[in-house]
């Protein structure tokens, strides 16, 4: 059985990578993997597939809604997103790569989900984001140094662009053994895939 971990590349303003987000992790464990968290800025990929935020785009917005919620109530997630909305994702995911240094990417990436799409929260800011990670039980101070870190930044920036080069276009999106998945809807796809080898 392989080792490899989970690549899980998500973007803060994604619900349905916040819904995964939450899941992820049980069903590597279950299988003896780990995850690889990996924040992406998706509006440089909308950049290039021309995409744009679900709730933005006509017809398809009120439905995105109401399935956001409607998803979140179905995974047992509490969904209460901040007013602005979409936001900044770029200090929370600097903050995760800064975590990530110490192994708690995991724990950085859900107590940022949680206080954003779970509590409303505005966690566009670097302040935002440190307080939020203090209240988790992170040092704020080396929270605060870590997403103004030049090497965290290109991290990130490394990071986004290698999803564009991949074709990595969506969040949640997970790659097992160089199988992608798409979406919070294909967890269980992941799971069988984990299980089986393939089909």
């Amino acid at each position: 059985m392989s080792d490899t971990p989970i690549e899980f590349f998500f973007d803060f303003n994604s619900p349905y990578g916040y819904i995964a987000a939450h899941k992820i992790g049980d069903v590597a464990t279950q299988h003896g993997r780990t995850v690889d968290w990996k924040p992406f800025l998706l509006g440089a990929v909308f950049k290039v597939t021309g995409a744009q935020p679900l709730p933005l785009v006509p017809m398809k917005g009120d439905y995105a809604r109401h399935d956001f919620a409607r998803s979140a109530r179905f995974h047992g997630v509490t969904y209460n997103p901040p007013e602005s909305f979409p936001f900044s994702p770029t200090a929370a995911s600097r903050a995760v790569y800064w975590a990530k240094r110490d192994g708690r990417a995991g724990e950085m990436t859900l107590a940022l989900y949680s206080a954003a799409l779970g509590e409303g929260q505005d966690i566009a800011s670097p302040e935002a984001v440190v307080a939020v990670s203090g209240a988790a039980g992170f040092d704020t101070d080396a929270v605060a140094a870590g997403i103004q870190d030049p090497a965290i930044k290109e991290e990130l920036k490394k990071v986004t662009d290698n999803a564009i080069a991949r074709e990595i276009f969506g969040s949640p999106f997970m790659i097992v053994d160089g199988e992608a998945f798409w979406g919070a809807d294909r967890l269980d796809m992941v799971d069988r895939w984990l299980e089986t080898g393939g089909w």
